[in-house]
């Protein structure tokens, strides 16, 4: 074996934490590194186990749903509702009722 302890300038202590510094953040990259691939491979097995639930209920479903169909919504005061959707927005822009001008309203 080498003895380099002779050599002028020569730190023993140093070699040593330069091979563990690099020890350590190899083993920490490689450690995250695995953590990944076994995140990854978690999420093909979960979706390969769900696509194949969902083929199952699929096959199970064999009689049609009946749609409900929503009914408009008939507002009985629209008075009000301006009112109320006015002070809405002029709470949210910071200015008073009085300095807001609504238009129209339509349902979205």
């Amino acid at each position: 074996m080498l003895n380099l302890a002779g050599i002028k300038g020569f730190d023993p202590g140093a070699v040593q934490n330069g091979s563990n510094t690099l020890y350590v953040t190899l083993m920490g990259i490689g450690i995250v590194f695995f953590g990944l691939v076994c995140i990854v491979l978690l999420c093909i097995v979960m979706s390969a186990i769900f696509k194949a639930f969902s083929k199952v209920n699929k096959s199970n479903e064999k009689t049609p749903v009946e749609v409900a169909v929503a009914q408009e919504a008939v507002i009985e005061n629209k008075q009000e509702f301006v009112a109320a959707v006015s002070a809405a927005i002029a709470e949210e822009m910071g200015t008073d009722v009085s300095a807001i001008r609504i238009k129209s309203i339509k349902k979205l």
